[in-house]
């Protein structure tokens, strides 16, 4: 409705897991890289916990869109299934048929992971809200983690989930599947107003605007304080908000507008939360699986907020390890560091 009031192609802030609009803010590259990390290793099994709404379907959609080739994924993303209900999943998966029994079927999953090991392809399954997952299912995929060789695993498995998850996982039943999991990634809010600048303005962009600063610094700052840095709560402010502008003709959205849309939406902050936002924001240092050298490449990527708000200065040329005397070029998209890597090591494998 205010696509072309506002010059845009498309809904910028809708509340889809769309990978397409993905924003690489620091504390989501180090999950991108995290998870990359461990189906490219084949880690085996890999458990993401975040929030709700802090985006880790939108982060799995985007990893399996980007798969070489030579992976089989299966992506399950209703958690609510019995035992056979999940094993169906799976068979359907690796194209299994011909089974009557458990047994059997087992005896089958194995001969198919071992053939597509030994031909260098990988197997992943990835199970999305993990943490609805039942005592009996989650026991299953602890089984489904024996199927291996002397140095490698057959099946990749990717559980994500809310916070409930790790609590789950911290059930006496279930402490040989948490012995099990290899590698665990968090995600976080967007710690900062920065951040979530860099987040509302590169939608926008990718949105089609050639006007990312349609919400002012005070609006930014209040979307700050009612969402707690939540990519869902973000998008739904800043959707009413477009909405509400557009009514009153306004070309720009300030805080009143959010404060009023926040209000509706019954997101405003607690007389706490504004006392709090008051003082210095600290930023949140995260750990990860990659070096301190590589997760500065990775940061690398640029803005793409900051050929439009900032002039471009004459760049002073520093030397590099060859002594060229030429700057190294920062990746300006993390799809095209993805794709790179992939082709050099090539592929999951």
């Amino acid at each position: 409705m205010y696509k072309e009031f506002f010059g845009l192609a498309d809904n910028p802030f809708t509340l889809t897991p769309d990978p397409r609009f993905i924003v690489f803010t620091p504390s989501y590259n180090e999950v991108l890289a995290s998870l990359y990390y461990g189906l490219e290793n084949a880690k085996g099994l890999i458990v993401l916990t975040g929030e709700v709404g802090t985006g880790k379907t939108t982060a799995l959609r985007w990893i399996l869109r980007r798969l070489d080739s030579s992976v089989l994924a299966a992506y399950i993303f209703n958690p609510r299934l019995s035992v056979d209900e999940f094993y169906h999943h799976v068979t359907q998966m690796l194209g299994i048929k011909d089974w009557t029994n458990k047994a059997e079927l087992l005896t089958e999953m194995g001969r198919v992971l071992e053939d597509r090991h030994r031909r260098g392809l990988r197997t992943v399954l990835i199970i999305d809200e993990a943490h609805e997952l039942s005592d009996f299912v989650l026991e299953e995929i602890r089984l489904l983690m024996n199927f291996e060789s002397d140095n490698a695993k057959h099946l990749q498995i990717v559980l994500t989930g809310q916070p409930e998850l790790r609590e789950k996982l911290n059930q006496p039943n279930l402490r040989q599947l948490k012995q099990r999991v290899a590698l665990r990634c968090k995600m976080h809010a967007l710690p900062s107003i920065d951040e979530i600048e860099r987040y509302i303005t590169e939608r926008l962009l990718i949105a089609g605007s050639d006007q990312p600063n349609i919400f002012t610094p005070g609006a930014i700052d209040f979307i700050f304080q009612c969402s707690e840095g939540i990519p869902r709560q973000i998008n739904n402010l800043c959707d009413n908000a477009l909405l509400a502008a557009y009514a009153a003709g306004d070309s720009v959205v300030s805080r009143q507008v959010i404060e009023e849309v926040a209000d509706n939406l019954d997101l405003l902050p607690s007389n706490e939360s504004l006392l709090a936002s008051e003082k210095p924001i600290e930023k949140i240092s995260t750990g990860g699986v990659l070096t301190a050298e590589a997760r500065e490449e990775l940061w690398q990527n640029q803005s793409r907020t900051e050929a439009i708000k900032k002039p471009k200065k004459p760049e002073t040329k520093i030397a590099d390890q060859s002594g060229n005397g030429k700057r190294p070029k920062p990746f300006e998209n993390l799809d095209d560091e993805i794709s790179l890597e992939l082709e050099e090591v090539g592929g999951f494998y």
